[in-house]
């Protein structure tokens, strides 16, 4: 559990939250949400213990393991990436490394032997005997192969990094854990093992920072909602919480509204008989009811969407891009052989697969940023392509201040060009006076943007656009996309992006490319079509579908279960089969026991009072076993495909 109590933020003149009190229980997920700059991250913090509130307190049981997600991967260059996931528990990687040392040693004493019983201790009982295989198991979920799990962290990208820390912090199994936008650098795959990790596996607190709305939804318990200067609990994931608060705020001014309205008939009943002497009673008695009359607040929310829109001087031909056999390899190492595509004016195209296939890189190629190793690519007539890098350090360096760098990409263009360039995608005032070096990953983001305004591209060229971006800024950043009538290609992690923008999807795969005319829903159903005709024909929800997809796609990754563990696992899927089995006999007696009392109902035979409750409890107790059978049901499903 974490408690606020009257917590504030101020960062000079500047409030970000005030008067804050709150609670979170143990068991539930909360996703913190809010503009960017409103100060989740620094929320986060605070919870965390990393850093001090300008006023008020949190407090937490005092023997909680706290679980934060660090950015310190340089830290451990040199080691072992498994030995850095089972850092996530000390005590245990104290006792493993003490205990390697010893044996290391050329002669062992006796004051060694008691300290090694000692150490066996401390490994039995941190079950230190199956941490690598649990750490793997992790580890492979996240995207990281066996050979990558032995090896050194120094061998990883920044981004493999992460998905190690973040291992790390599961393997630590805490009482609370606190993470700040766990799904960067993640692909589809990674992302839904995690989303089914936290909400299946995970039983603590959990309290997370995501611009990801799918994620949100299928994670959180809970929105804690940073706006207005304040935090606001609602129950639910985050279509739950657009619900609720649209329709709080539809009340707000409902009786906003209504107050202005009585407040104007007050007056004009004052304004015109207030001089009349046989009206002046009437005229004090509604002067006292106006002067009672309490106007609503409704603050201004820090949520504001940018205003993107993207244009072009001159279409290109019917054909764009033609790729032709092109093919890729660093080292031994394939990325992707024989690629051949044509894309054509008007299309919106997501390149998608897991990460390390070369999807990034295919984007690099097709813009003489890299070589291929072997095929050709052709852009069509007219074609005039505007970027957003992944990486936004590439793109973004220097001294310059935010006008500065925009202006030196478009000096032709007048000063209120670039000032409402930047205006429209929330620069406004001083904030075009910032060092570029000094934006926070969002604004980085943003001003990319500005630049592809500018630019004009009638093709635009995307990679992970979404990655820092909060959630306004993704919505304007789809319908931009959504109603732009150039060209459009891109690379995405973002389920709720990829199906709300593509019309077309180019899939990398280890069978080589899946070429998909339609959205991402129907590629999915499709591949799931495919797949479930061969494999499980008793699956038919569209949910059901993505699941076994992607599931295929992560089996490949997740290494073989020891007989052990398997052995565990199949008692487990047999005992929620059985109990399934039973409390499917339990659901069928409760209906026939309501359907036999609704029918005394019927006929008024018996005490209807006495029957009416009979009912009442007995329909509590089906609603409860229907629940309960729901969850065993999903967790079969979840377990038994592991068993082969």
């Amino acid at each position: 559990m974490i408690s606020a109590s009257n917590l504030a933020m101020r960062f000079g003149e500047r409030t970000l939250f005030e008067n804050v009190s709150f609670q979170f229980n143990p068991g539930n997920r909360y996703g913190l949400i809010g503009a960017n700059g409103a100060g989740k991250t620094t929320l986060l913090k605070i919870l965390s213990g990393m850093e001090s509130a300008t006023l008020g307190e949190v407090s937490w049981p005092r023997d909680s393991v706290i679980g934060f997600l660090k950015q310190d991967q340089f830290l451990y260059e040199e080691e072992r990436v498994m030995d850095v996931v089972i850092r996530g528990n000390p005590q245990l990687h104290a006792a493993l490394r003490e205990r390697d040392a010893i044996y290391e040693k050329a002669g062992l004493t006796d004051a060694d032997g008691t300290r090694l019983a000692i150490l066996e201790e401390i490994i039995e009982k941190e079950d230190g005997y199956s941490a690598e295989a649990a750490a793997g198991r992790l580890l492979s979920g996240l995207g990281i192969s066996t050979k990558q799990q032995e090896g050194k962290m120094k061998e990883l990208s920044g981004g493999y990094k992460l998905r190690v820390l973040l291992a790390r912090v599961l393997f630590q199994n805490p009482d609370i854990m606190l993470l700040d936008e766990p799904t960067n650098h993640l692909d589809i795959v990674s992302i839904r093992w995690l989303e089914d990790f936290l909400a299946s596996s995970y039983r603590g607190l959990l309290v997370l920072i995501s611009h990801d709305r799918e994620f949100l939804n299928r994670v959180c318990t809970h929105i804690a909602d940073v706006d207005y200067e304040t935090v606001t609990l609602y129950t639910g994931n985050y279509e739950d919480f657009v619900d609720s608060k649209s329709l709080a705020m539809e009340q707000r001014i409902k009786e906003a509204e209504g107050a202005e309205k009585k407040r104007a008939e007050l007056q004009e009943f004052i304004n015109r008989f207030g001089a009349k002497a046989s009206k002046a009673k009437q005229a004090q008695s509604r002067q006292k009811q106006l002067d009672k009359i309490e106007l609503p607040d409704i603050k201004k929310t820090s949520r504001i969407y940018p205003s993107i829109r993207f244009g072009f001087e001159t279409s290109t031909g019917r054909e764009v891009l033609a790729v032709s056999g092109l093919s890729k390899s660093y080292g031994a190492r394939n990325l992707f052989q024989n690629l051949t595509f044509e894309i054509e004016r008007g299309e919106r195209v997501a390149i998608v697969g897991p990460n390390g296939v070369g999807k990034s890189t295919l984007l690099k190629i097709i813009q003489d940023e890299l070589k291929a190793d072997s095929g050709t690519y052709k852009w069509g007539h007219e074609v005039r392509i505007s970027y957003f890098a992944q990486d936004h350090h590439e793109a973004l360096s220097g001294p310059e201040t935010v006008y500065e760098w925009l202006y030196a990409y478009k000096p032709d263009a007048s000063i209120g060009t670039i000032r409402g360039t930047l205006g429209a995608l929330l620069f406004s005032g001083d904030d075009v006076h910032k060092k570029i070096e000094a934006l926070s990953g969002g604004e980085s983001a943003r001003l990319l943007l500005a630049k592809m305004v500018l630019a004009r591209g009638n093709v635009l060229i995307l990679d992970e656009p979404t990655n820092h971006l909060d959630l306004e800024s993704v919505a304007s950043l789809e319908e931009a996309l959504a109603t732009f009538e150039g060209t459009v290609i891109f690379v995405s992690h973002d389920k709720h992006f990829v199906s709300t923008v593509a019309t077309r999807i180019l899939a990398i795969t280890e069978e080589g490319l899946r070429d998909f005319s339609g959205s991402y829903v129907e590629y999915l159903d499709k591949l799931g079509d495919d797949y479930l005709a061969r494999a499980n024909p008793n699956l038919r929800k569209k949910e059901d579908v993505v699941e076994v997809v992607l599931k295929e796609e992560l089996v490949k990754a997740v290494p073989a279960l020891s007989y052990e563990e398997r052995k565990a696992l199949k008692n487990k899927v047999s005992k929620l089969k059985k109990d399934s089995a039973e409390a499917e006999k339990n659901i069928a007696q409760l209906e026939e026991r309501i359907v036999a009392i609704e029918g005394q109902l019927a006929t008024s035979s018996g005490d209807i009072a006495a029957l009416a409750s009979q009912r009442e409890n007995l329909q509590a107790e089906l609603a409860l076993t229907i629940e309960k059978w729901e969850k065993m049901h999903a967790e079969h499903e979840r377990l038994a495909p592991l068993l082969g």
